[in-house]
């Protein structure tokens, strides 16, 4: 038995998906695939909202932001993962396992608030055309991106603060990174009145957003069934719902997570939850939210020509 605050020394062993050892080879390329296409696809994003002056609007800024969080998000648990897949390594540090679950929380907390802040820049764009530039003037897309990372954060810090009051019993951990409830099935004292503190925290950083973002795209919807062209309300509705696929993947994902009781959550079941969320949703974003967009795709030819001309 010991407890989380003696030595930071002792390390976890991260059991990772060692029950199927036939699944962890798929799973490597399978994963380091879907990592180089993150990285690669959120930087382009990135480059762009910057290079281009067309791109210099509300959404391609809380975009870029959302593509920075993807890289991090995704970087922060990823590495750990494909080391485990090659047997390499199985361990974590007491202080490693600690920093990563506080970055994990901290960065997944700041997208679950930036969704909504884009949500609201949409619902601005389509339900208030006429006043969108005087309602997201630079000062407040500004403001909203600094309140979505520092409510991430702070949620996270009061999250990790609450695990670590906790003593801790055993040194494997049933999962690919340290997740929160396969971290706090390892408390040796009753948890139930830490999952209530927790529980309220993470009902405002999820359930709350995505109250928000539904009722953002009902009156959207409300808006897109006044436009008389058919082939206008067809590329709205299929631009929402890929949005909205977004959403419920990542929210669904946490919701499963997050808002179930530690006794009732499985292990086995979380790791492949957790992948929806570490891996497929961060991929998503950049396909459905700009590299299917016509801006983007004029600007991308545009570096790429300048590129090629200066060359």
């Amino acid at each position: 038995m010991g407890s989380f605050n003696t030595s930071f020394e002792d390390a976890f062993i991260l059991v990772g998906f060692s029950d199927w050892p036939q699944l962890e080879p798929i799973l490597f390329v399978f994963i380091l695939i879907f990592y180089s296409l993150t990285l690669f696809g959120n930087t382009i994003i990135i480059a762009l909202s910057w290079l281009d002056l067309r791109l210099h609007t509300p959404m391609y800024f809380f975009l870029s932001h959302l593509s920075l969080l993807d890289l991090c998000f995704t970087t922060s648990t990823v590495p750990q993962l494909l080391i485990n897949l090659c047997g390499v390594d199985r361990t974590i540090t007491r202080g490693g396992c600690v920093a990563q679950l506080f970055i994990y929380l901290a960065l997944g907390s700041t997208e679950c608030v930036l969704l909504v802040v884009m949500a609201f820049d949409r619902y601005a764009a389509v339900c208030r055309p006429l006043h969108y530039m005087a309602i997201m003037h630079p000062r407040l897309c500004q403001t909203l991106a600094v309140a979505s990372w520092g409510a991430g954060f702070v949620n996270s810090l009061i999250q990790t603060g609450l695990a670590m009051a906790m003593p801790l019993c055993g040194h494997q951990l049933n999962h690919f990174f340290c997740e929160m409830p396969v971290f706090l099935k390892l408390a040796c004292a009753d948890t139930e009145r830490t999952e209530a503190k927790m529980f309220v925290g993470r009902v405002i950083i999820v359930v709350v957003p995505v109250a928000l973002i539904l009722g953002s795209y009902v009156h959207i919807a409300r808006a897109v069934l006044r436009v008389k062209s058919m082939a206008g309300r067809r590329k709205a509705f299929g631009t929402c719902g890929c949005h909205l696929l977004v959403v419920f993947l990542f929210y669904g994902s946490a919701i499963y997570t997050y808002l179930q009781s530690i006794h009732n959550y499985s292990e086995s079941e979380g790791k492949f939850v957790a992948l929806f969320y570490t891996i497929i949703t961060p991929i998503l974003n950049p396909l459905i939210y700009t590299l299917r967009n016509k801006d983007v795709k004029g600007a991308l030819w545009k570096v790429l020509w300048r590129g090629r001309d200066s060359g």
